[in-house]
């Protein structure tokens, strides 16, 4: 595994955020966290990345683990002389060979000079990418992605999220609020409300009880999960075998 948390608690000025939260990510694995604003999602990140620290519990990462970190916002002032290739190279010693193939790799190798101020939302979120993955990462965190994008955008930039995994063969851990088409590129779905209220894969996850009911079931149904065949069965746990499984949540 490349990281495992166990047993993760965390609270800020008396509050709970996070009760006794389970999670694991291994290298090739897309993993999606989705749940409601205020759920617990970006702060449940930043403790797996080694950002805040856990008030419970145990984060255990692997040695020479290398990470690519999109945030979820980004604000750079429309008149600040910023270029693409400047801003990739800030805090980082990046070669120019690197800084390009990172670029091209997420089809950005045209905007290397141009201002940042002047990015749509979709070229900002591919520069951003390109940044994350310059190190040539073994596990890319992206919150919040598609911030800023329209909706074609939106599925053409998960549609590069899940090439890069194909390509690179690093895990990615997503996350979002937002349901769309984001359930049907993952591996395993963990859908946290200060704990995690279901965990396994995208298609029943869509139907899980809690799901609907953070959701709604109208808006929940709503939204298309781009089914993948298997020759096995999956439980709600995410394990491939024909018996029962059990599945508890708070």
């Amino acid at each position: 595994m490349l990281i495992t948390a166990k047993n993760i608690g965390f609270k800020r000025d008396g509050r709970s955020i996070l009760n006794q939260v389970d999670f694991s990510i291994q290298k090739g694995e897309i993993v999606t966290l989705i749940g409601p604003n205020g759920g617990g999602k970006t702060t449940f990140a930043r403790i797996c990345l080694g950002i805040l620290e856990a008030d419970e519990g145990d984060v255990i990462r692997s040695s020479d683990l290398k990470i690519g970190y999109v945030p979820q916002r980004l604000r750079l002032g429309k008149t600040l002389p910023l270029t693409v290739q400047r801003f990739m190279c800030l805090r980082q010693n990046v070669s120019k060979s690197a800084l390009r193939s990172a670029l091209d790799e997420v089809g950005a190798g045209h905007l290397i000079f141009s201002q940042m101020g002047d990015l749509s939302g979709g070229e900002m979120q591919r520069v951003l990418l390109a940044r994350a993955l310059v190190k040539q990462p073994d596990l890319l965190v992206l919150d919040e992605p598609v911030q800023g994008v329209d909706f074609a955008g939106e599925a053409a930039l998960y549609q590069l999220i899940s090439d890069l995994r194909d390509r690179l063969g690093c895990a990615i851990l997503l996350i979002s609020h937002d349901l769309h088409i984001v359930m049907g590129r993952s591996d395993r779905v963990l859908c946290l409300n200060g704990h995690i209220c279901c965990a396994g894969v995208p298609e029943q996850i869509s139907q899980h009880p809690e799901y609907a009911r953070l959701f709604g079931p109208e808006r929940a149904a709503q939204y298309g999960i781009y089914a993948h065949k298997h020759d096995h069965d999956h439980q709600l746990c995410g394990s491939v075998h024909e018996g029962d499984c059990d599945h508890h949540h708070d």
